[in-house]
C-alpha cells in the first residue's frame, strides 16, 4: 500500500469519513475547488475500481485525485499538491479564458500483467511543454517537477488504471494563465494542473481501419503561428472541419498545408504516416506540425525494422498510389487507416495482419505495456 501526504478541506478525519465525504464532493459537482487545509495521510488503494472496461470509451471518467501547482509571473514553479478532483475557480478575466493563453500534454499509464503501472516517455511530454510555454510567454515546471507530478498524480489514483488489455490511464496536464488581465498581456498567474481518466480506443472504430476526408477549405495552422506547439487554441478551428466529415460518415479530417494547399500536414488528433514499399513518409515539422512524441516513437521503431523512414513535404497526390496510410499520436496509438477521400475520389489501403501498421502498433503497445522488453529505454515504472 502506498503512504502519501495530500492535503484535504474537510472538517473530519477523512480516514474515518472518507466514503461520506468523497459522496459529498461529487454531489457539489457545480462547485469551485476549496482551499486545502491540514494534510492528512492518504492511503494508496491497489484494488481497481470496478468498472465495465470492456465497454470502456473515450470520454472523461471522473477520478478521485487531480494535481495543482502556482506561480505568478517573472517566477518558477516551486511546490505543488494532490486535491480532490473538482472543479476549480477562476477569474472570469483569466488570460486563459479571454485570449488563450493555455496549452496541455497528453500522455497514458498502462498496468502490466504483474499489477505494476508504465509510464511512457513523461520527460517527453514535460520537455514539449517547456518549449510550448516559451512561445505562448508562460513559465513552465522543470521537467523533474512535471515527471513528479505525473507520477503523484497516477499513484493517487491507481486504482483507476484498467486491468491488463483494457485500456489505460490518460493522463492531461495543463498549463494556463489562470491570472486575470483585461488587457492583452501574458496572465500574472499561471495553473499547471493535472487530471486523470481511464480511457479505451480513441476512434469508435476501436482498432479497425478508420476513414479519412482530406479538407482543402478550412485549415489548422500557418506559418509563423502555435501549430508547432500543444497549444489550446490550435484544436478549436479544426472542430467544424471535423463535424462535417463526421456527419458525412468520416472518422476524422487530414489537413493540407494553408499556402499551397497540395501538402499533406496531419490528422486532428495525430500524425500521419504513408507506406509505399519499405518506405514511411511522414510529413516534417517545420512548425505547423506538432512533433509528436508517438510520432518519433514510431520512426525509431520502424527504423528498428528494417524500414527507411523519411520526413518530408508529401504531395496530396502520394495518397493514391500508397501501399498502406496511418495515424499515430498518444489517444489513437497507431490507427490503420482503410480509406481517405480527396475531392471526391477515395482510395483504400491494406490494413490487417502483416500490414505495416500492425506490426508497429503491437511493438509500440507491446514496449508500452511491458510485454515486450524496453530495449530503448522509454518507460518509467510507478511502484
Amino acid at each position: 500500500m502506498l503512504q502519501r501526504s495530500i492535503k484535504l478541506c474537510s472538517l473530519v478525519s477523512f480516514s474515518r469519513y472518507g466514503y461520506f465525504f468523497s459522496k459529498f464532493l461529487t454531489s457539489q459537482a457545480a462547485s469551485s475547488l476549496q482551499s486545502v487545509c491540514e494534510p492528512t495521510t492518504y492511503r494508496g488503494d491497489d484494488e481497481i475500481v470496478d468498472l465495465k472496461w470492456d465497454d470502456l470509451g473515450y470520454a472523461l471518467v471522473p477520478t478521485d485525485y487531480m494535481y495543482m501547482m502556482k506561480c505568478s509571473i517573472n517566477e518558477e514553479f516551486s511546490h505543488g499538491e494532490l486535491n480532490r478532483y473538482g472543479n476549480i475557480e477562476m477569474s472570469p478575466g483569466a488570460g486563459v479564458l479571454n485570449y488563450g493563453q493555455g496549452m496541455f500534454e497528453g500522455l497514458k499509464a498502462y498496468r502490466k500483467e504483474d499489477g505494476r503501472v508504465l509510464l511512457f516517455r513523461p520527460e517527453q511530454n514535460a520537455m514539449r511543454m517547456k518549449m510550448g510555454a516559451e512561445r505562448m510567454c508562460m513559465p513552465s515546471p522543470s521537467i523533474e517537477q512535471f515527471v513528479d507530478a505525473v507520477k503523484q498524480t497516477v499513484l493517487a489514483n491507481k486504482r483507476w488504471v484498467p486491468p491488463p488489455g483494457k485500456g489505460s490511464l490518460y493522463l492531461r496536464p495543463l498549463l494556463m494563465g489562470s491570472g486575470a488581465s483585461l488587457g492583452l498581456q501574458p496572465a500574472p498567474e499561471f495553473t499547471f494542473l493535472i487530471y486523470a481518466t481511464p480511457v479505451g480506443s480513441y476512434f469508435k472504430e476501436g482498432l479497425a481501419p478508420i476513414k479519412l476526408l482530406v479538407e482543402d477549405e478550412y485549415h489548422r495552422a500557418t506559418p509563423g503561428g502555435t501549430g508547432g506547439v500543444k497549444s489550446i487554441s490550435n484544436y478549436a478551428p479544426v472542430l467544424k472541419a471535423q463535424a462535417q466529415a463526421k456527419s458525412k460518415g468520416f472518422s476524422d479530417v487530414l489537413f493540407l498545408d494553408s499556402i499551397s494547399k497540395k501538402y499533406l500536414e496531419e490528422v486532428a488528433s495525430c500524425n500521419v504516416f504513408v507506406v509505399k514499399d519499405k518506405t514511411i513518409s511522414t510529413p516534417a515539422t517545420r512548425g505547423t506540425i506538432l512533433p509528436g512524441i508517438t510520432r518519433k516513437s514510431v520512426i525509431d521503431i520502424a527504423i528498428d525494422h528494417g524500414y527507411e523512414v523519411e520526413e518530408r513535404p508529401i504531395p496530396v497526390e502520394e495518397l493514391f498510389e500508397a501501399d498502406e496510410v496511418f495515424c499515430a499520436g498518444t489517444a489513437v496509438v497507431v490507427s490503420p487507416v482503410g480509406s481517405i477521400t480527396y475531392q471526391g475520389k477515395s482510395v483504400e489501403y491494406r490494413t490487417g495482419d502483416g500490414s505495416v501498421s500492425r506490426k508497429l502498433y503491437s511493438t509500440l503497445i507491446g514496449i508500452q505495456t511491458g510485454l515486450i522488453k524496453d530495449k530503448m529505454g522509454w518507460t518509467v515504472e510507478i511502484d
